[in-house]
């Protein structure tokens, strides 16, 4: 019952966020879109913002649980967006709100979630150091998070998923020459 409960106000949530800004949004609101009564509201969360903070993480928890192999960093990249891509005017409204730093860490987090496991996977068979795989993985991360950035501050006119495709082409095998440019030979590793 008690999942079920937080299930429903977590949903009413992201349903009322796709509507409206998040200073527009009242805990009264909430509990009347779910049913539950206001301190049913305040037994699972604080405030609102507690609220956000925890639809991001769980968010985040399902896409760190969720094994993935990628055959490109844009797959990588796109799975981890595509719950805000999916809940883009929601995401928008938080983006405008104070919770922007929440919006941030979450993209930071899963991006460099999928980046990791793509970079690892190129390196198998490339004598990169951990430490090249985790730089490579954070640039990737920061400058697609901030294209994200960039695009909810434009107001999201565009199709991200476009521009990451085309992106992907113009930096098609990028990570690999980086990897083997700084690889130790093997010769050296015996």
């Amino acid at each position: 019952m008690s999942k079920f409960t937080k299930n429903a106000i977590t949903d009413a949530f992201i349903e009322l966020i796709s509507e409206r800004p998040l200073d527009k949004i009242t805990v009264k609101d909430i509990v009347n879109k779910c049913g539950v009564n206001r301190n049913t509201f305040y037994y699972y969360y604080r405030d609102i913002y507690e609220l956000v903070e925890d639809v991001f993480e769980t968010e985040t928890q399902r896409i760190l649980g969720e094994v993935s192999v990628f055959e490109s960093w844009q797959d990588a990249f796109i799975k981890a967006t595509d719950f805000a891509y999916k809940n883009r005017q929601g995401i928008y409204h938080i983006y405008k709100s104070i919770s922007r730093e929440q919006l941030e860490n979450y993209l930071n987090k899963v991006t460099l979630n999928n980046m990791l496991a793509f970079t690892k996977n190129i390196a198998k068979d490339i004598n990169a150091s951990e430490e090249d795989i985790y730089m490579v993985s954070m640039f990737y991360t920061h400058a697609l998070v901030g294209i994200v950035l960039q695009w909810l501050n434009d107001g999201m006119r565009e199709d991200p998923y476009t521009y990451i495709n085309k992106l992907g082409k113009l930096l098609d095998g990028n990570i690999k020459q980086t990897l083997e440019r700084n690889a130790t030979p093997k010769s050296q590793t015996n």
